[in-house]
C-alpha cells in the first residue's frame, strides 16, 4: 500500500464512519517504532507505522486511522481530543474505535546489562539493572554493608 492508496482508505473511513471530511494528508511514516499512528496537532496530518500492514491485517489498520481520527476530529472541533478526556473516550465508544493498538515490537533487553550485588552480612544478592552506589545503600534484610559481585 502506498500513501495515495492510505489516503482514500482515511478519507473513505472519516466519510463513512465518522460523517465527517478529512481535507488534510494521511501518509506512511517509517520512523514510527512503538506506535501505530499519531495525529500531528501543527498540520493535521495523520501518521501511520508501515509495520502495521507487514504484522497485523487490515482491521488493526482501520482500527488505528479511527483512533486517530477521535484525536482529529475532536481537535478540529475544539474537543477534548487527549487520551484522558472524556470526549474522546465517548467518540471511541461509539466508532467501536480501539484504545491501544497490538504491539509492533518486542521490548528488547540486548543493551542491558544485568549487575549483581550482595549483602556483606547475610550474603542475600540484589540483581539490578541499574548501577548502584554501594556507599549510599544498605541491605534491605540486616542493615548489612553492600558490594558488586559484577
Amino acid at each position: 500500500m502506498e500513501n495515495k492508496e492510505l489516503q482514500l482508505l482515511v478519507e473513505r473511513i472519516s466519510r463513512d464512519v465518522f460523517h465527517k471530511p478529512f481535507v488534510h494528508q494521511a501518509i506512511f511514516n517509517k520512523r514510527l517504532r512503538t506506535t501505530g499512528g499519531r495525529y500531528m496537532l501543527t498540520n493535521h496530518f495523520i501518521e501511520i507505522n508501515p509495520l502495521v500492514i507487514q504484522l497485523h491485517d487490515e482491521q488493526e489498520l482501520i482500527g488505528i486511522i479511527k483512533h486517530e481520527f477521535g484525536h482529529y476530529h475532536l481537535h478540529i472541533e475544539g474537543k477534548g481530543y487527549k487520551h484522558g478526556d472524556d470526549d474522546f473516550k465517548q467518540l471511541l465508544q461509539n466508532t467501536n474505535s480501539p484504545r491501544h493498538c497490538k504491539p509492533l515490537a518486542e521490548r528488547s533487553m540486548k543493551n542491558s546489562v544485568l549487575h549483581i550485588y550482595r549483602c556483606k552480612s547475610c550474603d542475600f544478592e540484589y540483581p539490578r539493572r541499574r548501577r548502584m552506589d554501594c556507599r549510599k545503600f544498605r541491605c534491605g534484610k540486616c542493615s548489612g554493608e553492600i558490594y558488586k559481585v559484577q
